[in-house]
């Protein structure tokens, strides 16, 4: 080093070159770990917001929730932090940066940093629509929905058709429905639990709104017919002509227009069913009404007409009446497969040997659809119900799954519950581990029942009794289909 006197006899060093190669190498070093910290804190941050989404939707005891694909939105933290870390300029304040990354979305406009020379622009990474698209299809309805609000261009691909039945097809989200009457309201209450609220004590989550009908005025003589791809079907038990389509995840409505009934008559009982014909990509309602006309001899016979209304129309058609010589024996017919199915009988009420009957929705033709071979059992004590997208069978406590649809070989007993005294009513729904969901009921009251058949042993659950006038509770997947379409 070189000592250079100045005038007020202070010294001053200069530097060698080797020294100030030194110099800049710390200065480099110290420079790319300041900037490292934040890119890291940020990559950390997008990866705990990816998992915090599939979080919420995630049942417990092992139940799978709402389809979260992290791998994809991993890449796109990997490259969108390090786009953006990887062109900041040495000497730029870290702190302002972070408060632009901090607001930071896929499609906000890119953050001006100033600096004491000049101004600095960050290029941001640009996703194409197909990648946004595929994150979008794993995400739960209640994020889409707000996620509709940040710009046009992600409000028109939510709200698209073709998006909603794509992400019907990921969703694997699915909560618990119930409806109730108020009387002195004269109004309809739907209540919407997350599934995994079963298996809990506590009632978060809940969802509850209410629905005045237009056409219709309210009353307790309703059920809930059953549910597709996320939409519920309600309609009432007698003469008025109210069938309702409720979409529980984006809250919309639809009442159907009414149907004529036959004339001539004082009583008129119905079975509402609603399915998807996957051949004309549509939905349809069936109605079957069952009503008495005297025969020749002047004694009163049953008699039936069936009615369809397909989604997107102002009309029903009138088909085939209901086959075989039966009625259905239950309020609503389940759907399977492209199909409508009911438990039916000769006579009312149930004297002889029920049967089934499957009306096909594409060329609306009837068959029969041949029972397990259970053996003598009390016609009062079957209930034909739907378990894993396949029709099941309840016979007293056991339950019976038909695993191929039309196939009579392919009935197999799921499981009896063999220690419970109450009747069973309804198979509800049936979880990855095989814990079944059930409806009993007893002289006072219904119940709804957590059945493990690994151990044999059941669990009543949380808001588990109630009237046997309410109608049981229906679960359905989340979606953005809506009844209007």
């Amino acid at each position: 080093m070189v000592r250079i006197s100045t005038t007020k006899k202070e010294e001053r060093v200069r530097p060698t070159a080797s020294a100030r190669r030194r110099g800049y190498r710390r200065a480099t070093s110290s420079e790319q770990q300041v900037v490292g910290e934040p890119y890291q804190d940020l990559k950390e941050a997008i990866l705990k917001a990816v998992q915090d989404v599939g979080a919420d939707d995630a049942d417990v005891d092992g139940f799978s929730g709402g389809p979260v694909d992290t791998p994809i939105l991993k890449t796109y933290a990997d490259h969108v932090a390090c786009q953006l870390w990887d062109e900041v300029d040495r000497g730029e304040d870290i702190t302002a940066i972070n408060k632009q990354l901090s607001i930071l979305t896929i499609t906000s406009p890119p953050p001006t940093l100033s600096s004491n020379e000049s101004l600095q622009v960050l290029p941001l990474p640009t996703l194409p629509l197909d990648l946004i698209s595929e994150i979008f299809c794993r995400l739960p309805v209640k994020l889409l929905l707000q996620l509709r609000c940040v710009c046009k261009s992600w409000n028109s691909l939510i709200s698209d058709p073709n998006f909603a039945k794509k992400h019907l097809h990921m969703s694997t989200t699915r909560r618990l429905h119930f409806v109730s009457y108020s009387n002195f309201a004269k109004k309809y209450i739907f209540s919407s639990y997350p599934l995994r609220s079963v298996f809990s004590t506590l009632s978060t989550n809940v969802i509850q709104f209410e629905y005045h009908p237009i056409n219709h005025t309210p009353n307790n003589s309703y059920y809930i017919v059953g549910s597709c791809n996320g939409i519920l079907c309600l309609a009432n038990y007698y003469d008025e002509c109210f069938v309702l389509l409720w979409n529980p995840s984006i809250r919309k409505f639809k009442e159907l227009p009414p149907f004529q009934k036959p004339d001539l008559i004082s009583h008129c009982r119905m079975s509402s069913s609603f399915g998807y014909d996957p051949i004309s990509d549509n939905y349809k309602v069936v109605v079957v009404l069952v009503f008495c006309v005297p025969d020749s001899s002047g004694n009163l016979v049953d008699k039936t007409e069936v009615k369809v209304h397909t989604l997107g129309t102002n009309f029903w058609t009138s088909i085939h009446e209901f086959p075989f010589g039966g009625i259905p024996v239950e309020l609503s017919g389940k759907f399977v497969s492209g199909t409508i199915n009911w438990l039916a009988s000769k006579v009312w009420p149930r004297k002889n040997p029920c049967f089934i009957v499957s009306l096909d929705l594409r060329n609306e033709s009837y068959q029969e659809i041949l029972q397990p071979d259970y053996g003598e059992v009390n016609v009062n004590k079957l209930s034909l119900g739907v378990l894993k997208d396949c029709l099941c069978m309840i016979s007293g406590h056991d339950v019976w799954l038909m695993k191929e649809y039309g196939n009579k070989e392919s009935w197999i007993k799921l499981f009896t519950v063999s220690r419970m005294s109450n009747a069973l009513t309804k198979a509800i729904y049936i979880f990855k581990n095989d814990q079944v969901l059930l409806e009993s009921i007893g002289a006072w009251y219904k119940k709804l029942i957590v059945y493990d058949p690994r151990s044999d042993t059941f669990k009543f659950k949380k808001r588990s009794a109630y009237n046997p006038s309410d109608i049981p509770p229906e679960v359905c997947v989340e979606s953005l289909l809506s009844p209007w379409s």
